[in-house]
């Protein structure tokens, strides 16, 4: 699903809201869960998961071309992990 297919389903199930306001409230929540993780902030919803910031440590990589030894720097990578309400609904048998 993507960020405009999200937008358009909410529209579905609130005809009470316009579609606009409902983008701003999309956008808003993923701005602000973008700047808490800028700022190495834990967002936790319950229920559905966790996202988090994890730090790689710099390496040194090989380029796949050359075969080169290359210097890889220090990188922060978002990091999600999925809640157990989440992890049950996958999991039903």
């Amino acid at each position: 699903m993507t960020k405009s297919e999200l937008i358009q389903r909410l529209a579905e199930r609130n005809p009470h809201l316009y579609q606009r306001d409902i983008e701003k409230i999309v956008g808003t929540i993923f701005d602000e869960i973008t700047e808490a993780l800028a700022r190495g902030d834990r967002v936790e919803l319950r229920g559905f998961g966790a996202f988090s910031v994890k730090k790689r440590d710099a390496r040194t990589g090989r380029n796949p071309r050359t075969g080169e030894s290359v210097d890889v720097g220090e990188k922060s990578i978002p990091f999600f992990k999925t809640g157990k309400q989440l992890r049950e609904r996958l999991n039903t048998d």
